[in-house]
């Protein structure tokens, strides 16, 4: 089922890019109105890295979840939700009504809070998902707020009115009404200090679901952020300034919480806050050059926030199905009491090696693209007589610095304490199945991250027409 939707899905998504966007109108409700439904390159983007993530998921996800056969109508209720998460996905960056974006954002959380809770017998797993639920629906309240302020203004719930609506109103408020879209968006996507719910749901969740989740389901804050910086007309300079404050901050943390941790899916969410940062980074950059009148700064920021939106969703999720090989291969993630696994778990260490290289931008993988990208605008940036302006660059430079050198720091810890050395548990591994056909859809993954670090140049099309 899920083949056919992501078919359709990235056939319509493709199309786009070659014929230009795609808009009509359902006829909707007496409360809705007329739903109409834009499918544009911001879409397009967003809905191919969410369809090729959700697809290896489930590729992946059907082996991995051959140890729980015997949870028949568990397993039937995960792939229904799995479906429904997929489906909501794709249709928020389709929907251009307030009122129905926020129908679909609650079926979003709902169906994600069911692939969170597979394993709902165990508390930590039970508490971790309603942690998770209490968050999302904060997320809804805010969205709802902001939506309400259109409505109240405008009398629609349709996103065109967001753009009028912002024209004829006081700075203030155009401000007010982006922060409250940004607050909803941002702890989707784990924003610092709207992060808390990612380093407990990432354990808790099956490795496939944490692959889905740190790859496109937080990534869809990114995108109502960047669909609100389109839509809302307001003092871009003062936004520009304030996500990458916030951003510098997340990456930062993200990465410093990371090299504490003792648990390899735990250090693997925070990476994921980590990388968060670095796309805010791009945005908030991006955002400065639209106020600050700048191309090369809208190209480079929006450009390496985009690119980077889909590398992440390539490494992490890798990441994530391999520490599901190393949990079922040896029923434990503590990195302390593991070691020499690349023995009995060659695919698993080298693909775990090439998403660590990756992740931690070195050439010739696709993490460095994207930062390149970001570094080259924010170097340009220096480029300045404002001296606020170039603070917060300098700000921003030695930010990504100390995340690059801290990321590479963690994973050589991580890939060298988990898959070198001798095995510190006498624990017997449970019986490995590396054969090829499994290791397929890793290996995909990993393929796609070597061609956009080699041959960047393949996806510059879709990408300019993004920006």
């Amino acid at each position: 089922m899920i083949t056919i939707q992501v078919i359709i899905a990235s056939v319509v998504a493709i199309s786009v890019f070659n014929n230009g966007l795609i808009e009509f109108y359902y006829r909707g409700s007496w409360v809705t109105g007329e739903i109409p439904v834009r499918i544009d390159y911001l879409s397009a983007w967003f809905v191919l890295i969410i369809s090729f993530t959700f697809a290896t998921g489930a590729w992946y996800g059907i082996r991995y979840m051959m140890a729980y056969k015997s949870q028949s109508g568990n397993l039937a209720s995960h792939a229904a939700a799995y479906l429904l998460a997929y489906t909501a996905l794709v249709d928020i960056c389709l929907v251009q009504n307030g009122l129905v974006f926020l129908i679909l954002w609650e079926v979003m959380a709902l169906s994600s809070f069911v692939l969170v809770i597979f394993e709902h017998y165990k508390i930590r797993t039970l508490k971790a998902g309603i942690n998770f639920l209490i968050q999302s629906h904060v997320s809804i309240l805010f969205l709802t707020i902001a939506i309400m302020m259109v409505k109240v203004n405008t009398g629609t719930f349709d996103f065109a009115a967001i753009s009028s609506s912002t024209y004829t109103q006081p700075a203030a408020i155009a401000v007010g009404l982006f922060i409250f879209f940004f607050c909803g968006f941002a702890i989707k996507a784990g924003f610092v200090p709207f992060h808390t719910w990612l380093p407990l749901a990432h354990p808790a969740a099956p490795a496939h679901v944490s692959g889905v989740m740190s790859g496109v389901i937080i990534k869809i804050g990114i995108y109502g952020i960047l669909r609100m910086v389109l839509l809302i007309k307001c003092d871009m300079v003062f936004i520009g300034y304030f996500i990458l404050f916030i951003s510098v901050i997340t990456g930062v943390y993200g990465v410093m919480l990371a090299i504490v941790q003792h648990n390899l899916k735990r250090l693997l969410a925070y990476h994921s806050i980590e990388n968060i940062g670095i796309i805010g980074i791009g945005i908030g950059l991006g955002c400065l050059g639209i106020g600050y009148n700048n191309p090369l700064l809208v190209a480079s920021g929006f450009g390496g926030g985009l690119l980077h939106v889909l590398n992440h969703s390539l490494f992490k999720s890798l990441l994530f199905y391999v520490s599901g090989n190393v949990y079922q291969a040896t029923h434990n993630l503590e990195i302390d009491t593991l070691g020499g696994l690349i023995r009995k778990m060659p695919h698993s260490g080298y693909l775990f090696l090439i998403a660590s290289l990756a992740i931690c931008g070195l050439p010739p993988f696709n993490g460095f693209v994207s930062e390149f990208f970001i570094y080259n605008g924010l170097f340009n940036g220096l480029i300045s007589n404002n001296f606020l302006f170039i603070l917060f660059i300098l700000f921003a430079i030695l930010g990504l610095v100390l995340i690059g050198g801290l990321a590479l720091i963690c994973f050589t810890k991580a890939f060298g304490v988990v898959f070198l050395g001798n095995p510190r548990s006498s624990k017997p591994l449970a019986p490995v199945n590396e054969s090829l056909i499994k290791a397929a859809p890793l290996y995909l993954i990993a393929l796609f991250i070597l061609i956009i670090g080699v041959f960047p140049v393949l996806f510059g099309p879709m990408l300019i027409k993004t920006v």
